[in-house]
């Protein structure tokens, strides 16, 4: 009877250890990647009509990114967009207040664009930053390649007198199996 008892704490033990040790293991298989775009609003955007603005290219580095979290683009499971924020760079002292809708949208080298992050009936009342939704999509086959793009549809509501430098920055939380396990 003792040897059974023994037995059980044994396992129970190593159960919890195990089932412990997985969530430890998972934050050595995930991490985020951070990129940054740029995109300038022009003054002259029409009132209470979408405008698109393309940007250049992202270079995605993904094989270094991969490499430097100790695995390979192939052994990516999945990426999902985290977060998306956009700060007004120029004029120092502006806001989104003159926005009402803003949608990103992403695309890739024979993949179809897809809707990204966006905000809709902004205040007027908003500062420098803004926090936009973000898609719940699988994103592996855009952020696998070299480089992806992104096009920005904005919708202002008030009169723009100049251009706006705004900053993009992406948060992609990738999770991934380690090389060698």
């Amino acid at each position: 009877m003792k040897r059974i008892k023994f037995f059980l704490f044994v396992m129970g033990g190593t159960m919890f250890f195990l089932t412990g040790s997985c969530k430890k293991f998972d934050e050595f298989t995930q991490f985020n990647l951070t990129y940054h775009s740029q995109a300038t609003i022009p003054a002259t955007v029409s009132l209470n009509f979408p405008v698109d603005i393309p940007l250049p290219p992202v270079t995605t580095n993904s094989e270094e990114e991969f490499e430097n979290n100790n695995t390979h683009k192939d052994l990516v499971e999945s990426i999902k967009l985290k977060d998306l924020e956009l700060k007004v760079l120029d004029p120092v002292d502006g806001d989104f207040g003159f926005l009402s809708d803003i949608e990103i949208y992403i695309s890739a080298d024979d993949l179809p664009e897809k809707l990204l992050a966006w905000k809709h009936h902004i205040p007027d009342s908003v500062d420098g930053t803004l926090q936009l939704e973000v898609t719940d999509d699988e994103l592996k086959d855009y952020l696998t390649q070299d480089r992806f793009n992104l096009r920005v549809k904005v919708t202002v509501d008030q009169l723009l007198t100049q251009d706006y430098e705004v900053d993009i920055k992406t948060v992609f939380h990738v999770d991934a199996k380690i090389l060698g396990v």
